[in-house]
């Protein structure tokens, strides 16, 4: 039965996709994307859509069948993903084209936004990592941790929600890195329990991240929050606290290097890499 959510999300979202695109594009929602193709944008609203469709026969189910659909975890896994999804839609709706007015040149990483937010200027990028923080810190306090686990937790959220942002730099990529680690995950602790904890979110969000792929469109801040927040809420309810610390070195790692480097630059220069991050895009 816990495999529900998931099932039903997906459908819903499967239903959704083509109206929501068609949707975007009359809105005037578009934006070009690093091959200056105008896409649809941003594709991640397609999670909260397909999630709250979804809910009318889940709860439903369970209220009136008495039937188990849902995780425990399901309320704080609700709370973190839907409230980086509205700190993703700001970003995307308020951000525009992130150029500093001094210099002309696009706002990038953490020296950027500090910069805007030092002239006066509303960053999108520190009000999401400030909202990250809060919401992680919220989240995390209902899973009955301790107090030294409750802020691990939270720092695994809030870098993985970060990193992922920073991957979505090229159709698919944070898609694929999620489905890498989710697959890694899996596998390593034999269990799936986790993947139907999510799954309400999970299920849409794949499917948005094959549009973007295809570059039919684009997930936005909206949805790579939303893939970086479920990587979090995945590592978390997965790992050791052992796990996690290593987990967390890893994502702060990835983080400064995003700052100091460009992560598509380096991924160029690695074959495999290269390879991976280019398969499935249309020539």
């Amino acid at each position: 039965m816990h495999a529900l959510p998931f099932l039903f999300a997906l459908a819903a979202a499967v239903v959704l996709a083509p109206a929501l695109l068609r949707a975007l594009e009359q809105a005037g929602h578009v934006r070009p994307n690093y091959r200056d193709r105008l896409l649809p944008v941003p594709f991640g609203v397609l999670t909260p859509a397909a999630a709250m469709l979804a809910l009318i026969p889940l709860v439903l189910l369970q209220q009136l069948a008495s039937a188990e659909v849902f995780h425990p975890e399901v309320l704080p896994i609700a709370l973190y993903v839907l409230g980086v999804l509205t700190l993703g839609l700001i970003d995307d709706t308020l951000a525009g084209d992130r150029r500093e007015e001094s210099t002309g040149q696009i706002q990038r990483g953490w020296r950027g936004h500090g910069a805007a937010a030092l002239r006066g200027e509303l960053s999108t990028g520190v009000l999401k990592a400030a909202g990250s923080l809060g919401l992680a810190l919220f989240a995390m306090s209902y899973l009955g941790l301790s107090n030294a686990r409750w802020l691990l937790a939270t720092g695994v959220l809030v870098l993985a929600t970060n990193v992922f942002n920073l991957l979505d730099l090229r159709p698919g990529r944070s898609t694929k890195a999620f489905v890498l680690l989710g697959a890694g995950l899996a596998i390593g602790s034999a269990d799936l329990r986790p993947l139907w904890a999510l799954g309400l979110f999970a299920a849409p969000a794949l499917l948005a991240g094959t549009y973007d792929l295809r570059e039919r469109a684009m997930l936005g801040d909206t949805g790579a929050n939303l893939l970086g927040a479920l990587a979090g809420l995945w590592l978390v309810l997965t790992l050791s606290d052992t796990g996690q610390l290593i987990a967390l070195g890893l994502l702060a790692a990835v983080t400064v290097l995003g700052e100091l480097r460009s992560i598509s630059a380096l991924i160029e220069r690695i074959p495999v890499l290269r390879e991976l991050d280019s398969w499935g895009r249309p020539s």
